[in-house]
């Protein structure tokens, strides 16, 4: 299950999504993201469905590859359907034991489950399509406006970058470190769920050691190569904004204007 996450992953490609610009891509994410919390409706859900689904064919990543990263946060889904389905005040539509399950609740879970799902694939899709070192250009790109205020852009966007980054660095870590405990008896897989649970406590010691070592030969890695931050940086490939970038722009405001009519004549 640890090797199925996906987020922080790069998948190789030459798609026009792979070739947008970086800044691009992640207003495009954002403001998904938040159009998926501004439907409030079937109709404008399944919108953004077709949409995702139409970016991920062009994307050429397969669908399976990134429906895997679902996997590990099943359960989180399912508490969270599970929570709003019971919780929800509202018309009764059965009972079970002293639990009730109401229309507007399951309406609620359903879909509070639907945008976790689409919210999970379309960020996945962004570090999917994107290189470490473009989304980290992005990222500061767009943070730039900022340090006119103090706020250090390059090394916030270097941090978060470097966190997504190592995300798969650390998970290949823990499946190494959970092979090597299994071989000397150790037993994940069998048992409850709070169990398996407490079976993984021991992963957490070796896995700190793990990752504090990874970090300081990174760290002596920068310091090797004279690493002084964005100061006085320079790019081997600038980032320009070309035409598919424009056409991404023109319809990622076709998207949110078709979203915003549908609540004001459907969804209200």
């Amino acid at each position: 299950m640890i090797r199925d996450i996906t987020l922080g992953q790069y998948y190789p490609g030459e798609s026009w999504i792979h070739r947008l610009d970086p800044r691009v891509k992640i207003i495009v994410t954002l403001a998904y993201i938040v159009a998926l919390f501004v439907v409030t409706d079937f109709w404008g859900l399944l919108i953004a469905v077709v949409v995702l689904g139409i970016v991920i064919a062009v994307s050429r990543v397969p669908l399976k590859f990134m429906l895997k990263g679902l996997k590990p946060i099943f359960l989180i889904i399912l508490f969270t359907f599970v929570l709003n389905m019971f919780m929800i005040p509202g018309k009764v539509i059965a009972h079970i034991w002293i639990l009730t399950i109401t229309e507007e609740g399951l309406n609620t879970a359903f879909f509070m489950a639907a945008r976790l799902i689409l919210l999970i694939i379309g960020s996945s899709l962004l570090t999917l399509t994107t290189k470490p070192i473009s989304l980290t250009d992005g990222i500061e790109a767009l943070l730039s406006p900022l340090k006119r205020i103090g706020v250090p852009a390059h090394e916030l966007a270097m941090m978060m970058t470097i966190a997504l980054r190592f995300i798969p660095t650390l998970l290949e870590e823990t499946d190494k470190i959970m092979k090597a405990q299994q071989a000397r008896g150790a037993d994940f897989e069998s048992g409850n769920i709070i169990r398996r649970a407490k079976s993984l406590i021991p992963l957490l010691v070796p896995l700190f050691i793990s990752a504090f070592r990874i970090a300081q030969e990174l760290a002596m890695a920068m310091e090797a190569r004279c690493y002084r931050g964005g100061q006085h940086r320079t790019r081997m490939n600038g980032m320009k904004l070309g035409k598919r970038d424009l056409a991404a722009a023109i319809l990622l405001i076709a998207f949110l204007a078709v979203i915003i009519l549908e609540r004001v004549l459907i969804g209200r």
